[in-house]
């Protein structure tokens, strides 16, 4: 999914075949409004990176409203999100900063969950809202597995803890070679209500336990 700080803890098995992918994890580390988004294999039992984290601006939630442009929404905990699409309907967890100054990822045995960056700005808030899933796990795919098959104009929605479901429309599927990731263009922040769909892309690396790609979906509230 992005670069790289410490996994989970614990070892797992190395993948058993060229077809198997191993589960992705999501990190992102932040000090005074820079967010390091990282991105490791979940079996790397390592607790160091693989790679030194990339940092861009990015603002935190309440910040980014001071002056709002456009269709926005108050900010509310995000409950579950919804893409018919590819039918992706998960649960939202919180992504919260460790001790290490980087964000603790998704469970990486939870198949069907999502996290989002907490101290960011919510979905439908103004600003840019960050959300994180699997590719894949050790033994199956996971809840961003088809995550390339959006388009522009597609639609996606997320349910909030004050009953809005806010709506949002597809502007952009890029994928990024890992050591080119355009960070200020995906993680800076916005006037206006906008989310990133992040997850892992690519090969395999199995050197380096990680995938060689990134893959962001640019979408805005509507």
């Amino acid at each position: 999914m992005a670069a790289s700080p410490p996994p989970p803890s614990g070892t797992q098995p190395a993948p058993s075949d060229e077809g198997t992918r191993s589960s992705t994890t999501w990190l992102w580390g932040a000090a005074f409004m820079v967010l390091a988004v990282l991105m490791l294999s979940g079996r790397n039992s390592s607790s160091d990176p693989a790679y030194p984290p990339r940092t861009t601006q990015a603002g935190a939630s309440a910040s980014s409203a001071a002056h709002p442009v456009g269709k926005h929404l108050p900010r509310s905990r995000p409950k579950r999100l919804l893409i018919p699409k590819i039918s992706v309907d998960a649960p939202f967890t919180d992504l919260a900063l460790g001790s290490s100054g980087h964000l603790q990822p998704p469970a990486a045995d939870d198949v069907n969950l999502v996290g989002w960056y907490a101290e960011g700005a919510s979905p439908g808030e103004a600003g840019t809202a960050i959300i994180a899933g699997h590719v894949d796990t050790a033994t199956s795919a996971a809840v961003f597995v088809d995550l390339s098959e959006l388009e522009k104009g597609d639609k996606f929605y997320v349910a909030r803890a004050d009953g809005r479901k806010a709506s949002f429309v597809v502007d952009d599927v890029e994928t990024f070679e890992k050591d080119d990731f355009p960070d200020r263009r995906v993680y800076a922040d916005t006037p206006q209500a906008q989310v990133r769909l992040i997850t892992c892309a690519g090969d395999y690396d199995r050197d380096v336990k990680d995938y060689t790609e990134n893959l962001v979906v640019f979408a805005h509230l509507i």
